[in-house]
């Protein structure tokens, strides 16, 4: 059977779609950077994702790029990468700050003159500037000391927004995967039991039919940790009656998508079963509202109000949906200052999170938005609901 993947050629489109933009911002060249953790940007258009190192891609308004490494990176990236031309670059080393003594490596100034870029007050664009590290910065500032160099972020955000077919057959297979592990966690989970053995029975699974590896650290919260928005499973132990939040995920070619869901180790009662099934009600009332063509401030207005009146406003945490993609959580949040409109097959995890006294819970899934709707990549939340398990 052929890989589900993105296609080389697609590579090549992305970098002229990125080009067209960067010339009509009156910008010479964008850079992108990328870390080991926050990959997409750069891999976005190289298919490069560094280890220990950074990475990063230069685009040229004419068209023509090339892809950055760190000095241990050459032979990996020339492997790996859809971008013919790699040049090595002592700015993107790792943490450990190496001096590398014998490193004759190549220069920013390299790299704008391979790419046509040359002068010295030239306009520069930063793509990815949370990610860009301060060697990176301060590399270009000392080899372009009269360039005008600026944040255009806006850039990647429109690019990686809308999904293309090839990019949404990776997520709905991801998807595929995450519900197997799913359904395997909750066969495995009893009284006794780690968080961080369950991360490794959803693991087990999701190398096995094909993920690259997980989407994000895959969540297993117990009680008390399931209030945590962000975390990382531990060995606590799992205990009868326990609410226990699963959030799993698998990575195909990069692309990262989650499902999220709690599950009583016992009978749900009292405030945990009132918020659960609250947060649940948000959650499907919040798929039901999305379509092409609305403003995405809508429904997150429309969702605090409805915490509000019932009740909740000290209960709730953030708004109802993230961008995904390759990054499990990207650009663009659904938010009450959101200022866009949503479009066909832009892609969001709808992403409902809410906190009580001793426990939180939260109902995920993916979507993509369609003219009359949404597509939903998966309809585990609906088929099973509330889980409760008997011991």
């Amino acid at each position: 059977m052929q890989r589900i993947c993105i296609p080389d050629y697609e590579y090549q489109e992305r970098i002229a779609k990125a080009a067209k933009l960067v010339a009509q911002k009156g910008l010479d060249a964008m850079l992108v950077v990328s870390t080991e953790s926050d990959y997409a940007n750069a891999r976005y258009f190289s298919g490069f994702w560094p280890l220990f190192e950074r990475a990063g891609v230069l685009i040229g308004a004419n068209g023509k790029a090339v892809l950055l490494v760190g000095p241990e990176s050459a032979i990996f990236a020339k492997d790996f990468g859809k971008i013919d031309k790699v040049m090595v670059l002592k700015e993107f080393r790792e943490s450990a700050d190496p001096a590398y003594p014998e490193l004759v490596p190549d220069t920013f100034k390299d790299a704008f003159n391979y790419i046509g870029v040359t002068g010295e007050n030239i306009k520069i664009g930063l793509g990815s500037y949370v990610e860009c590290t301060l060697p990176i910065m301060e590399g270009l500032k000392d080899t372009f000391p009269k360039a005008d160099i600026s944040i255009c972020s806006d850039i990647m955000v429109a690019l990686r927004s809308i999904k293309s077919e090839n990019e949404l057959a990776c997520i709905r297979k991801g998807f595929e995967i995450v519900e197997v592990a799913t359904d395997e966690v909750i066969k495995a989970l009893k009284p006794g039991v780690t968080e961080l053995q369950m991360v490794g029975v959803a693991q087990k699974v999701i190398y096995e039919l094909g993920a690259e590896y997980e989407g994000l650290p895959m969540y297993v919260f117990s009680e008390s940790s399931t209030r945590h928005a962000i975390s990382r499973s531990t060995y606590k132990v799992i205990g009868k009656d326990d609410i226990v939040q699963l959030n799993l995920s698998a990575k195909i070619d990069g692309y990262s998508p989650a499902i999220g869901l709690p599950v009583f180790m016992g009978k749900a009662e009292g405030e945990k079963k009132e918020l659960v099934e609250f947060c649940l009600k948000m959650h499907n009332w919040t798929t039901d509202q999305l379509k092409a063509g609305i403003p995405a401030d809508r429904v997150p207005k429309q969702f605090l109000q409805m915490f509000k009146d019932a009740g909740y406003e000290k209960n709730y945490v953030y708004g109802p949906c993230h961008g995904t993609g390759m990054i499990e959580v990207e650009a663009p949040w659904m938010e009450t200052s959101s200022d866009y409109i949503l479009q066909k097959n832009m892609t969001f995890q709808v992403d409902t999170f809410i906190s009580g006294s001793t426990f939180g819970c939260r109902w995920e899934k993916g979507i993509a938005i369609k003219e009359n709707g949404v597509e939903s990549y998966t309809d585990y939340l609906e088929k099973h609901g509330l889980i409760e398990l008997n011991f």
